[in-house]
């Protein structure tokens, strides 16, 4: 199994829309980028502590290869939205993909280099590569938020979208 650290915005949207892909084991909702006393939700919705609200991925890269995941990171959220994914606003909700090994750095440079050549988006893609720093995970009841809380109005309204969005154009990875 493999490891991928990624952050698109609320993590319980980026959880929603991995946690239905074959290949993948689990996915656990968390903080990264900042030190551990300040890992916790009420501190890093301040903004202040350089944290990033991120997913950690386990997965089968024989199911599904990284460049796959990255691909459906930039289906899953607006990659060109500077620390911001609609209401959501500050940098604990940057477009951020968090590397570990220089193999991932170069996947990653080569999908934005890919992405920005094919004018896939109208503006330009502003989300930043960070080497993976100490991941903490969040607190018990945000793990699985989307599909413990369906009726939740922003899980209706801002999650179940981008889960949606994620199904038809992957629908090969869907479980």
């Amino acid at each position: 199994m493999s490891q991928a650290i990624l952050a698109g915005g609320c993590f319980w949207c980026t959880e929603a829309a991995f946690e239905q892909l074959k290949g993948v084991e689990s996915v656990e909702s968390g903080y990264i980028g900042g030190d551990a006393a300040a890992a916790n939700y009420e501190a890093v919705c301040s903004g202040r502590t350089g944290h990033a609200e991120a997913i950690r991925i386990t997965y089968d890269p024989a199911v599904l290869g990284y460049d796959r995941l990255l691909e459906v990171f930039f289906d899953a959220h607006d990659p060109t939205t500077l620390n911001r994914q609609g209401a959501d606003v500050g940098t604990q909700y940057r477009s951020a993909i968090f590397t570990s090994d220089p193999a991932e750095i170069e996947m990653a440079k080569a999908k934005i280099a890919d992405l920005t050549e094919g004018r896939k988006f109208a503006s330009p893609i502003v989300t930043t590569i960070e080497p993976a720093t100490e991941f903490y995970a969040a607190e018990a009841y945000h793990q699985d938020f989307a599909s413990q809380n369906p009726s939740h109005p922003y899980i209706r309204g801002v999650s179940f979208p981008k889960v949606c969005k994620v199904r038809e154009k992957h629908g090969d990875l869907i479980r």
